[in-house]
């Protein structure tokens, strides 16, 4: 360890469970990386739905974890613990982190990070790890998208949902998303999207059923849940896979089994913070030999909506909690 890097640092905070003005800097104590940790100097980390749940007491840290908020980040390794084998100092990387990611320095298992993407900024790496962990796991893994088959995600302008379309057809499925104006179906259909539907004043039941000529949709992505739990269904495709990753509207809903029984469907989900640390190198893995090529080539690209410096990380939660951004956000540190 470099005797050069200060031995405290800023950090935000959750004062308590709240709004976003709970989130203050705070001066915090450097970490040391463990065994088979590094130590990265955080040039920007990434904002997520999740980080909004913690403030809100409603996603604690999990055991072990700092509790200074923050799943992704991006910069360069600057310390390093025994064990690690796979970088040197000063390489440049964003990681997907259990937490912490919101201040000036951030611990990551190192099978958790990856290259900064030549020609990726370090904000532009910061709003990978997450994400594109979550779209690899839960539509290509867990939902087993194959290309020529049919992909809804819903959320389509949300960064896990910029991102899945993108995957998705590039991977040579047919992807269609939702969203909620006109700006944003726009959106969805640059990034790649063959239809984009405006759940305000369509039925995405209709709309896929008539995209697909009646058949419905191999594979739906589902960060709403709530009453779209049964239309998912009635959307779902013989033999069709729904992935819920998230429930905006409750996770609760009154479901008729039969359609699942006569269709043959897989209702399955995952969530990410709570996988051991051999799952989440798994997927880091699959990511760099399936996706970090794209990147590199420039085939895909992160959607960046906004950034803010690290102190205003709360005015970042109010962009979020506005629904009214298209891509990630993004605080900045360099």
């Amino acid at each position: 360890m470099s005797n050069a890097l200060p031995a405290r640092m800023t950090a935000i905070a959750i004062d308590e469970p709240g709004g976003p003005d709970v989130l203050v800097p705070v001066e915090i104590d450097r970490p040391e990386p463990g065994h088979g940790e590094i130590l990265i100097r955080v040039g920007a980390a990434g904002v997520n739905r999740p980080d909004v749940f913690q403030r809100l007491g409603l996603y604690p840290a999990p055991p072990g974890a700092p509790e200074t908020p923050g799943l992704e980040v991006a910069g360069e390794i600057v310390g390093m613990g025994p064990g690690v084998t796979n970088w040197r100092l000063g390489d440049r990387v964003c990681a997907l982190v259990g937490g912490g990611g919101y201040a000036e320095y951030c611990l990551a298992h190192e099978s958790h990070a990856l290259p900064v993407p030549s020609g990726l900024s370090l904000t532009e790496a910061a709003a990978l790890p997450e994400t594109f962990f979550t779209v690899w796991t839960n539509v290509f893994e867990r939902g087993a998208l194959k290309a020529g088959e049919t992909f809804l995600v819903h959320g389509g302008t949300s960064g896990i949902g910029t991102t899945a379309i993108q995957l998705a057809s590039l991977m040579g499925a047919r992807a269609f998303a939702t969203a909620g104006s006109p700006e944003k179906c726009e959106a969805c259909l640059k990034l790649g999207a063959e239809a984009a539907i405006d759940y305000k004043t369509q039925d995405f039941v209709e709309e896929t059923k008539s995209l697909t000529k009646g058949r419905g949709v191999d594979v739906i992505l589902d960060m709403v849940g709530g009453d779209y739990i049964p239309r998912n269904i009635k959307a779902a495709a013989q033999d069709g896979r729904i992935v819920s990753i998230a429930f905006l509207n409750g996770s609760t809903a009154e479901v008729n089994f039969m359609p699942i029984m006569l269709k043959r469907l897989t209702l399955t989900g995952s969530t990410l913070r709570a996988r051991g640390i051999e799952e989440k190198a798994g997927i880091a893995a699959a990511l760099r030999e399936k996706v970090w090529p794209l990147l590199e080539a420039g085939r895909v690209k992160p959607v960046i909506d906004a950034t803010f410096p690290l102190q205003d990380a709360a005015k970042a939660h109010e962009r979020m909690e506005s629904s009214a951004h298209i891509g990630k956000l993004v605080l900045t540190l360099e």
